[in-house]
């Protein structure tokens, strides 16, 4: 495998020094404050990331204010008590994007949290415990227990609420498989998955840096060389 610092200044190099691409890494992630956030902004969180999966991000983006009012600001238990006349007229509601299916994935999914919750003393709780080296078991755990958190959605959901994770773009991918990394072009295997995780962990006690920067170095150094500002346009907040 290649060294990582080889990657770093590569991805340096094309997006103008080190300095724009530290500005580029986002913020330091905390896996134990995770554990503070609320079962509401949970779901708002991993419904935000369904809806905006396939879609223009900034669309969902705009339109949020109105999903928390159609959504009851998606308290869990509130959600798990609503009839289905209110599930059914949400397919009908202009304050949301009205796709059925993903309105449905929200309904399971407020009973999703609600249940882990309990067991957990809260879902964020249950997120901070999860061993950071282990992002691809929680990633089958979402995919399995929740609705439509399979695959990068998943991934994206951890990363939006500041947890440590990485995200397999198809640059990142292809980083990885530029470095020596024997995987698919596109990773979904539990075999490619396992190979990623275990390099991505080796690189985190080999540099110190949280996945998540890890995650963008890699997508940054390979690729379409997109303009740092394109890419704070594209990543908001993240």
């Amino acid at each position: 495998m290649a060294d990582f610092q080889k990657i770093r200044l590569r991805a340096a190099k094309r997006k103008g020094g080190e300095e724009e691409l530290t500005s580029l890494l986002g913020p330091m992630p905390d896996n134990a404050a995770v554990a503070d956030i609320s079962d509401d902004r949970i779901l708002s969180t991993m419904a935000e990331r369904v809806f905006a999966a396939g879609f223009v991000w900034r669309v969902i983006e705009q339109k949020w204010p109105g999903f928390e009012e159609a959504f009851l600001r998606f308290e869990p238990k509130r959600l798990v008590f609503q009839p289905d006349d209110f599930w059914h007229d949400l397919a009908s509601d202009q304050r949301i994007v009205r796709n059925p299916q993903k309105i449905k994935s929200v309904r399971d999914n407020a009973a999703f949290v609600e249940r882990v919750s309990k067991e957990h003393h809260g879902f964020g709780q249950f997120l901070a415990d999860w061993p950071a080296d282990d992002q691809v078991g929680l990633m089958a755990y979402l995919g399995k227990h929740g609705s439509r958190l399979g695959g990068n959605t998943g991934q994206y959901f951890l990363r939006w609420l500041g947890w440590d994770a990485f995200v397999i773009s198809a640059d990142m991918a292809a980083a990885l498989r530029d470095a020596g990394l024997d995987i698919a072009e596109t990773p979904t295997s539990k075999r490619d998955l396992d190979k990623i995780q275990t390099q991505i962990n080796q690189w985190v006690k080999d540099t110190g840096l949280p996945r998540r920067h890890i995650s963008r170095i890699l997508a940054m150094s390979i690729g379409e060389n997109h303009s740092p500002q394109s890419l704070r346009d594209y990543m908001g907040d993240d």
